[in-house]
């Protein structure tokens, strides 16, 4: 027999339906019908006859005609949704699908698999996972750590050892022995009363990142979890089964009590989960629907769950990632800037550098000649102020190598902090099956992410603040040479005015999402869990300071494009032409007032995709191989006296300290 799960006004109805002949208009009306007999007002309605409606697919919101049949319109177990008129302005109404939907609709479940073993988990492969890409399975040697690690438990349960969180109650109550035939129940009681995050889920990316990553911590073998029950979360991954999971709660120690509990809440079956196939439903419907069934948990198997750093890391991850893309595509971008302000490329010569060898610093500077003009990409623009009087530029573009580079050193010490994370186990207590014993310890403690994370924000805020000072520079005639805010007919038209001004607004609410979060300390658990990392807020505005550096740097992309249209017909350097030629194929040139909003999008799109790296990185890597001993760091020894001689000449011309 057929049967629907069909969602009305926040409630989740299974409707058997005996004749597949039924109609979609059947199938509504009989959702409504229940739906009103489990009210004591009858939902408010005089009749199911009263009530108008729409029904609609919750996989990609889809439209139902009424008069469809059942058999014909849906598969048998599908999710639909009851949209009552007038529902949708209510402030009760609750959408049964995430924010951004339409990036879900057309999921396809993927056909490879990435074998996790707890060891060699990468920030790259964690976003893979987190974008649907790969199912997971464990390797052999994983399988056979996390059987000895539930051996060692077992063992502790048949000889009625007391051991905390497997005898015993939790924080204050650890002192508290829990009889034998209650130790299951303990489980679940955690899961559901550690469940009390506050504020809007997660979405399905960032859901399934921190599922695959509490995975691959459970595989390392020190959690306890028995091999059936972590092969039945592998499962809900890999049918993309997504609990709901609140973004605030989280204190970050004793790890991520209170997302981890959620996450653990929709394997049991209880609270809300979201798959592609379903929106959002009760999580009992959502694992039937796909085959499955609620975790029964056993000893220790709540605790192993929920006691990690798993919600900072997984969120930390997805941040130097998206930092990572920014900082390369900001040099291209800033690039782009200083060649529409006829700047000069002496500032990132290649001896300067090199007495002065950070490795970020060497890069960029790296960078900048690959793409400015030189004999290997000529430019024409670079050409038409070869003998101006200019001296050297302002800082916010002779001092990029400087800025952008200890940006990205800051990247790559994060990004290596963050995948040692990825692969630590972060429980309480320690299983060790070497021993035959557990510890406890205190390597849920989120400090070491919560530091590494403010440490990230406050380093790709630079970004953002040196950006923001190239678009002034830009949208200034007295600064430009160009247009006043790089539009013609001023004052009838206003350009590149407010995207300035929203770049402004950026930057300064980042400078105070800079303040370090890890620095504040609340005790908790009646001064049990007396000292905490808050790492979930640092990891969440870390990413927000991240979306900031990437909208402003759009913004400026924007604003040098717009520049080069009165630079025409002279042309800059083949890679940053093709910048140019990109940034055009989806925003149009500015030639009187128009809406901003979406073109500040369209290029914020180009930077998350990373299009603006992968149309000129080849030109980078190609300059790179022909340049090889230029984009290594050298040490001052090996230069010549002529060179420092060249040096110090060049410093007293310019007149600066």
């Amino acid at each position: 027999m057929p049967r629907y799960t069909v969602h009305v006004r926040g409630e989740w109805l299974a409707v058997p339906c005996q004749d597949a002949q039924l109609t979609v208009g059947w199938l509504g009306r009989e959702a409504v019908r229940r739906y009103m007999k489990n009210k004591p007002d009858n939902g408010g309605f005089a009749s199911v006859d009263d009530v108008h409606f729409l029904v609609r697919r919750c996989k990609g919101l889809g439209l139902l005609d009424n008069e469809d049949p059942l058999e014909v319109a849906l598969e048998d177990n599908e999710f639909v949704e009851v949209v009552i008129e007038g529902d949708a302005m209510s402030p009760d109404f609750i959408p049964s699908q995430p924010e951004g939907v339409y990036l879900y609709s057309k999921y396809r479940e993927p056909e490879k698999y990435m074998d996790l073993d707890g060891d060699s988990l990468t920030t790259e492969d964690l976003i893979n996972l987190g974008k649907g890409h790969y199912k997971i399975k464990l390797t052999s040697a994983a399988e056979k750590k996390v059987q000895k690690s539930r051996e060692v438990i077992d063992s502790i349960i048949k000889e009625k050892t007391v051991v905390y969180g497997i005898t015993t109650g939790f924080g204050k109550f650890a002192r508290t022995v829990i009889p034998i035939n209650k130790l299951q129940e303990l489980q679940v009681n955690l899961v559901r009363s550690h469940s009390s995050g506050v504020g809007k889920p997660l979405n399905p990316e960032r859901c399934r990142m921190l599922l695959a990553l509490r995975i691959n911590v459970l595989a390392k073998g020190y959690s306890g979890i028995s091999l059936e029950t972590l092969k039945q979360v592998i499962q809900v991954f890999n049918a993309s089964c997504l609990p709901y999971i609140p973004e605030k709660g989280t204190v970050g120690a004793s790890g991520d009590l209170a997302p981890l509990a959620h996450l653990a809440l929709g394997l049991i079956g209880e609270g809300r989960m979201w798959s592609p196939k379903s929106g959002w439903a009760d999580a009992k419907y959502v694992l039937q629907a796909h085959g499955l069934k609620p975790i029964v948990l056993k000893p220790k198997e709540g605790l192993a769950l929920i006691n990690g750093t798993q919600m900072i890391t997984s969120l930390g991850c997805e941040a130097v990632e998206r930092a990572s893309a920014i900082a390369r595509q900001a040099d291209i971008v800033a690039a782009l800037t200083l060649e529409v302000l006829k700047g000069t490329t002496k500032a990132f010569d290649t001896d300067i550098h090199a007495v002065r060898p950070h490795p970020g610093q060497i890069e960029v500077a790296f960078r900048f000649r690959s793409l400015l003009d030189s004999d290997h990409h000529p430019s024409e623009i670079a050409e038409s102020h070869r003998f101006c009087d200019r001296v050297q530029d302002a800082y916010t573009l002779r001092c990029c190598p400087q800025v952008h580079g200890v940006v990205n050193d800051t990247i790559a010490f994060v990004k290596n902090l963050i995948t040692t994370e990825l692969n630590s186990a972060t429980d309480n207590p320690m299983v060790f099956a070497s021993r035959g014993e557990t510890v406890s310890g205190g390597n849920f403690h989120g400090e070491y992410p919560a530091k590494a994370l403010d440490y990230l924000a406050i380093g790709v805020h630079e970004l953002a603040a040196i950006s923001e000072r190239r678009i002034e520079r830009l949208c200034n005639p007295s600064l430009s040479e160009l247009p006043a805010f790089l539009v013609a007919e001023g004052g009838l038209n206003s350009g590149f005015m407010i995207a300035h001004c929203t770049a402004a607004a950026l930057v300064s609410e980042s400078k105070a999402l800079c303040h370090p979060s890890s620095v504040d300390s609340l005790s908790t658990s009646a001064a049990t869990e007396d000292h905490v990392s808050m790492g979930g807020w640092a990891a969440r505005k870390a990413l927000r300071v991240v979306e900031h550096a990437e909208q402003v740097l759009a913004i400026e992309l924007l604003a040098a494009c717009q520049g080069i249209e009165f630079l025409r017909p002279l042309r800059t350097t083949t890679p940053l032409e093709k910048v140019y030629d990109l940034v055009r194929s989806v925003v149009r040139p500015w030639i009187k007032d128009r809406v901003m909003a979406p073109d500040i999008e369209a290029a914020h799109r180009l930077l998350l995709e990373q299009k603006v790296w992968e149309v000129a990185s080849p030109y980078i890597e190609t300059y790179r191989l022909e340049h090889i001993p230029e984009s290594r760091p050298v040490s001052p020894t090996a230069f010549s006296l002529e060179s420092l001689r060249r040096k110090s000449s060049s410093i007293s011309e310019s007149g600066d300290l």
